[in-house]
């Protein structure tokens, strides 16, 4: 998949149900959206249409029904939504990022010790490359 299409967040719910289990239904998934959201059947039937507009989920037909099914994984999306926000937000400057990010948000010792390792591999990465 060369171009990824941004979704809203009403679409996200979809999807997240189809990375947690799929192929599914517009029965399965209107079934486990619909009390969670209020929202109608031809709503959620909106957002799958949507979806699969958009190239990002798809369908094998079996009879009348359609099994619905995502095109890339939740890893996948994600890792296109934070580049898109660096590119949007930040232009692109990460460095810029981490300090605002860092400089909003109390980290815990926890936290802080997560990072540290993450920044302590990477250098060990980069050093031998």
């Amino acid at each position: 998949m060369n171009k990824i299409s941004r979704i809203s967040e009403s679409e996200w719910e979809v999807m997240k149900l189809l990375w947690k289990s799929s192929p599914l239904t517009s029965e399965e998934i209107i079934h486990n959206l619909s009390p969670e959201h209020s929202w109608s059947a031809q709503t959620i039937k909106t957002f799958i249409t949507r979806l699969s507009n958009k190239g990002v989920i798809s369908y094998n037909k079996k009879g009348r029904i359609y099994y619905y099914f995502p095109l890339l994984s939740k890893e996948e999306y994600i890792k296109y939504e934070n580049n898109s926000f660096l590119k949007r937000v930040y232009d692109g400057a990460l460095d810029m990022l981490l300090t605002n990010f860092l400089a909003e948000k109390d980290l815990s010792m926890e936290e802080l010790e997560q990072l540290e390792n993450i920044l302590k591999h990477r250098k060990e990465n980069k050093s031998s490359d």
